[in-house]
């Protein structure tokens, strides 16, 4: 913020005070000339921080567009992320996520809710390990569970997972296998398989190109939203995004 408000400053300085250099006999009288102004007229700084955070908003969106249709084939048809919601889905929501976030956590719930309550988006999901070693093992078993026994178990253990608070073993993980009835041997024989790794090494260069150093990160067609969103928000968006 202190660095905005100090652009500002130079902008409004720049662009509302000209006169008043023609008039300074030095550099000295100027800065006081300067300084009267202001603050007499303090408002004229915030119009400018406005201003300057707006140009900043537009940029970084405009850039986020770019880096999304330059990727848009790694997206949204790498042959290998799940697809949730409706595959043919008018609208695609893609999210890179952590099962060690918090605020991925947070997030789970909303999403659910934005794809029961609106039945035309297709959503993928990004294993996106971030927080560690417990994290990419987290993900290792999902996307191990994935090949071993299917999508819809795939789905089961992603679910559990985001709900799960306690820790990530790999004992943690052959129980919750048999919590839902899985092969918890065959799966965890798959975790060091180089499918898996590929998988991870791929999302992992994927957030790269996309200047994403967060969970979660969500890419809503061409915007990209960082952070945790309600999904009231994230339904506004969609509406505007079919206009």
């Amino acid at each position: 913020m202190f660095r905005t408000l100090t652009a500002a400053a130079a902008l409004t300085c720049a662009m509302a005070l000209p006169a008043l250099a023609q008039d300074a006999s030095d550099d000295a009288a100027f800065g006081e000339r300067v300084r009267a102004y202001l603050m007499a007229n303090p408002e004229v700084i915030m119009e400018a921080v406005n201003q300057l955070q707006q140009r900043e908003e537009a940029a970084a969106a405009q850039a986020d567009e770019q880096m999304v249709a330059a990727q848009a084939e790694a997206l949204t048809d790498d042959g290998f992320s799940w697809v949730g919601g409706n595959p043919d889905g008018d609208i695609t929501v893609v999210e890179f996520m952590d099962y060690r976030c918090g605020y991925c956590k947070k997030a789970f719930p909303e999403v659910e809710s934005l794809l029961s309550a609106d039945g035309n988006i297709r959503f993928i999901v990004k294993e996106f390990p971030i927080l560690g070693e417990a994290s990419v093992l987290g993900s290792q078993f999902a996307i191990a569970t994935q090949i071993v026994a299917g999508e819809d178990a795939y789905k089961a253990v992603h679910d559990t997972l985001m709900s799960y608070n306690g820790e990530i073993s790999r004992d943690s993980l052959t129980r919750l296998a048999g919590t839902l009835g899985l092969d918890g041997a065959a799966i965890m024989a798959k975790l060091d398989d180089p499918e898996v790794a590929r998988r991870i090494t791929a999302n992992r260069a994927l957030g790269d190109a996309l200047n994403i150093s967060g969970t979660p990160t969500f890419v809503v067609q061409n915007q990209m939203v960082r952070g945790y969103v309600p999904a009231d928000q994230l339904q506004q968006l969609v509406d505007h995004l079919r206009g």
